[in-house]
């Protein structure tokens, strides 16, 4: 054990080596130059960090428990003594690697620490040099994974898993933009680093790193704060060290950055050193009310619970509890002990060699040659990334990248006089509110798990249970740069304005009413963009708003592909998609008008459908009705009066048979439909005034090889030519409305154009105002919008966007849109919008064609059937008896005239004959036996 004279030198003493603590003292040096054996008496490992830290105050004696249990232990190391050589950094690189070199000398096949990432980096290479595995359980930089350290062993959790733990709570809530505040040191840069790789891939970003040195003063952190605070973002992330993270926050609630609208994450620095003490300072809880802390998941467990028993029954006169550190500490010990009996079990020796190139020269004191190289270093290096074993801290596995499996993070939220879990973090589950070793247990899919990233409530700094927005307007007295298009047509979207603020239009009036229904006000300043001879570029517009040289753009600006890629857009306040607009004027109806609403496939469908209808029932009503008898020409024009007259419901024939009148019904539904179809098609033709263009339509305008207009500063000449592959030569820039009318009414012929392309809301502004003089022909041939651009991530975007739906929502985007735009409307003109085709009717058709072909299968089934029975006596005798006599001979077939002749006849008079055929058969039979029997 280490008495108290030992501990004392700990601290204070830097250049003579501390006391060696083990079971017993060591009787004779570790190795020697030749090969020793393999199962020595003692064995020595080494401890390097400053004991009078937060986190080395819980690890020294975790430490020096697992140095003890181990010498306890039957199992493992039996017979050997495990010493531990005790050295501080006192937490400065230099002196550190000094005290590293010291503690060489004593020839250790292992180091435990150091604590600082810094230290870890330049130790590393000493024992790369002299092949001694260096079990860090305090050294968190991500950095220290890395090929460059093969000796570098973390026996804690990398901060890489922290950060990306941190970027997901920071997701959860939505924020875009964090300040992180840290320690300009190795730690500090390098975990801000992987925090900012990890909020890229969330669409998130750290927009400032606040960064302060280690022995910054209160008055450097006072500075840094006040700078902070005149930023846009409120939510910090402080990552720095745990002997000094508290005076920040002290000076943040003097500069009253710790009320409502803050939000302060820390890393896991703040509860090492809140778990250090078992009964908080009451000041210090007040000063972090609100604030989310990530600390390391230790897992419960009998180890656990027992080390903590054990660990305070030995320190109860101080009173101090333990942080996370401390089970890591005690899990390196024994992660060492276990590792160290597999390589003696395997055969290994525990010898040392001098290395030729460690010699003094030219007089040096630094005594370079005591260092010796561990000649089993390489094999035990392997031993100890192969162990899997449970210890205090959870499972103690490495992984490919040398990291321990399953990292695991609670989440923790300071309130009162201590700390509410609100959830966990691992990389196996994400966010959760269930113990990460449950999900384990239950082998859930790691892509199911993240779809369903919940937490509890958190209760934020000022008391507030609404998550914070995480912004404000930054401070520094600079409003919101608003670019606005400096327009020198359609004024009525935006334009010049010479009262304040200075513009004017639908698009100003939608922006100012969004910015009204928002919980903050937004100051601002509206800068006009354009030399006011010629429209903007709205391309250029965008990229400066990209460039920062302005923060947002609001006026008449479309949603297009290649502009979304730049900035942000808020939610569509305008639909618009490019249009084709032509000269229209009035035109006398063709002599042939009646034949328009009908396409020509409709026309002669319909024709053929009427006589085959006419035909049908003329079949079903021959036998029985007289009034479809009579000669072969009369009945043909029986025919065809009846099959026209049913278009006017006029036919004066009656139908008499079920199945006629069948037909007849289905027939004159199709009819009316017909009728009524055409009529209004045909009012809607005579009514509409024709085009005096000869486009149609987008297709038919690319066709073309006229020119085509489109207004200035416009997004359709790039989609007009590099998507339409429309060649450049046709393109006509104009400037302003009076442009429009003046080049569509003089034509391509007199030096215009054949049509203009543009968005549909200033295609309708120019009809309105032009009385309907020109309209637009086809369809929108792009779907979009206009919205306010902002710069990438800006939380504006999505608080306008909900703005806008609310005014969509009650009206008052309607509203505002009447106050300016409230004009004439004008029909757009479809050229072949009023034909009807088949497509519309094919399936009336149908269904009468199925009901004549029923009906007439029907008939036909009945005439047979009587056809059969009306078949001469003579014939059906001699048809009857003649397979008796003449096996396999054909009967005779009635021949085409008599079958003619015989579906000629009236029903009534069919039915006559076969009567009297029935009585003649019956008397016959009655008088002449052999041809009753023959038969």
């Amino acid at each position: 054990m280490v008495t108290g004279r030992s501990l004392f030198l700990l601290v204070l003493c830097l250049w003579i080596p501390l006391e060696i603590v083990g079971r017993k003292e060591p009787s004779s040096p570790t190795s020697v130059d030749s090969s020793v054996s393999s199962r020595p008496k003692v064995v020595k490992f080494g401890a390097l960090f400053p004991a009078d830290s937060v986190i080395g105050r819980s690890a020294l004696p975790a430490i020096l428990a697992a140095v003890k249990d181990v010498n306890s232990s039957t199992s493992i190391l039996p017979g050997i003594d495990l010493q531990v050589i005790l050295h501080s950094t006192n937490c400065s690189a230099f002196l550190g690697t000094m005290e590293a070199l010291q503690l060489m000398e004593n020839d250790v096949v292992a180091v435990v620490g150091p604590l600082s990432s810094g230290i870890a980096h330049i130790i590393s290479h000493v024992v790369n040099e002299l092949h001694v595995p260096l079990l860090s359980f305090g050294a968190t930089d991500p950095t220290l994974s890395s090929l460059q350290y093969p000796y570098f062993i973390r026996t804690t959790q990398n901060d890489y898993f922290q950060m990306y733990a941190v970027s997901a709570f920071i997701n959860y809530h939505r924020w875009r933009e964090v300040i992180a505040i840290y320690v300009d040191d190795d730690n500090g840069r390098n975990g801000v680093s992987v925090l900012g790789d990890a909020l890229s891939k969330k669409r998130s970003k750290i927009s400032y790193k606040a960064a302060f040195s280690p022995g910054a003063s209160e008055s450097d952190i006072s500075d840094l704060l006040n700078e902070v605070n005149l930023m846009e973002s409120r939510v910090y992330v402080l990552h720095v060290n745990p002997d000094t993270g508290l005076a920040i926050f002290s000076i943040a609630k003097k500069l009253g950055m710790m009320g409502s609208g803050y939000v302060w994450i820390a890393t896991d620095w703040l509860h090492s050193v809140l778990d250090s003490s078992e009964l908080p300072d009451p000041d210090t809880m007040n000063l972090l009310q609100g604030i989310v802390a990530f600390r390391h998941h230790i897992p419960d467990s009998d180890l656990k619970k027992n080390l903590l028993s054990s660990l305070k029954s030995q320190r109860a006169k101080e009173t101090v509890s333990f942080n996370s550190y401390a089970f890591y500490a005690y899990d390196s010990v024994w992660l060492a002990a276990r590792a160290l009996d597999a390589y003696l079990n395997e055969g290994g020796n525990i010898s040392f060699s001098s290395d030729p190139k460690l010699q003094d020269t030219n007089g040096s004191m630094l005594h370079l040659a005591s260092l010796r190289t561990f000649d089993g270093g390489p094999q035990f290096l392997q031993t100890i990334l192969g162990m899997n074993f449970t210890g205090v801290s959870g499972e103690i596995e490495f992984d490919m990248e040398k990291n321990l499996v399953d990292p695991a993070y609670e989440i923790l939220n300071i309130g009162g006089g201590g700390s509410r879990r609100i959830g966990y973090w691992s990389n196996h589950s994400g966010l959760s509110v269930i113990a990460p070793e449950t999900l384990y247990l239950k082998n859930s899919s790691n892509t199911s798990l993240l779809r369903n990233q919940q937490l509890y409530s958190v209760i934020w700094p000022g008391e507030i249970t609404t998550t914070p927005r995480g912004w404000v307007f930054p401070n520094n007295g600079q409003p919101l740069r608003i670019a606005v298009p400096n327009r020198v047509s359609y004024k009525d979207f935006v334009s010049k304005d010479k009262n304040p603020p200075g513009v004017q239009g639908y698009c100003i009036d939608v922006f100012e009413a969004a910015l009204k229904l928002l919980p903050y006000p937004v100051p601002r300043k509206y800068m006009l963009f354009g030399n006011g001879v010629r429209n903007p570029s709205y391309n250029e517009l965008v990229e400066q708003v990209a460039q920062n040289n302005f923060d947002a753009v609001v006026g008449d600006v479309t949603i297009v592909t290649n502009r979304t890629r730049i900035v942000d857009f808020t939610q569509p306040f305008m639909p618009s998609g490019l249009v084709v607009v032509v000269p229209f004027k009035e035109q006398k109806s063709s002599p042939w008008s009646f034949l328009q609403p009908f396409t020509t496939q409709m026309w002669c469908v319909t024709g053929a459908f009427f006589l085959f209808v006419g035909s049908v029932v003329w079949i079903l009503e021959h036998r029985l009705n007289p009034e479809f008898r009579g000669s072969p020409r009369k009945q043909l024009i029986t025919v065809f009066w009846f099959s026209f007259s049913t278009m006017f419901f006029s036919h004066r024939e009656n139908t008499v048979s079920g199945l006629g009148r069948l037909v007849l019904i289905i027939w004159l539904f199709v009819v009316l439909i017909i009728n009524s179809s055409y009529t209004a098609s045909l009012t809607s033709i005579l009514t509409v005034r024709q085009l005096s263009s000869q486009i149609e339509g987008i297709d038919s305008l690319i066709s073309s090889t006229q020119p085509i207009g489109i207004q200035d500063g416009s997004f359709a000449r790039k989609y007009l030519v590099d998507d339409l592959n429309i060649a450049e030569s046709r393109i006509v820039t104009l400037k302003n409305m009076e442009d429009y009318i003046d080049a569509l009414q003089r034509g391509p012929e007199a030096g215009g154009v054949v049509a203009v392309v543009d968005e549909l809301p200033y295609i309708e502004f120019l009809m309105s105002s032009t009385q309907c003089k020109f309209r637009t022909v086809g369809q929108e041939f792009t779907k979009s919008g206009w919205g306010f651009a902002f710069q990438r991530d800006s939380p504006l975007a999505v608080d306008l966007s909900t703005a806008i739906l609310q005014l969509s929502e009650s009206g008052d985007l309607q509203r505002i849109h009447d106050k300016w735009l409230n004009k004439k409307e004008c029909t757009t003109v479809d050229v072949d919008s009023n034909k009807l085709a088949l497509t519309s009717f094919w399936g009336l058709f149908l269904i009468c064609g199925i009901a004549c072909f029923i009906t007439l299968t029907i008939f036909f089934a009945r005439i047979f059937c009587q056809y059969n029975k009306f078949i001469p006596e003579s014939e059906k005798i001699d048809e009857e008896i003649q397979p008796v006599r003449r096996s396999r001979r054909p009967s005779r077939t009635p021949s085409l005239k008599k079958w003619m002749v015989f579906v000629d006849k009236r029903e009534s008079e069919v039915k006559e004959i076969l009567r009297d055929n029935k009585k003649r058969r019956h008397s016959q039979s009655l008088e002449d036996p052999s041809v009753s029997s023959a038969i």
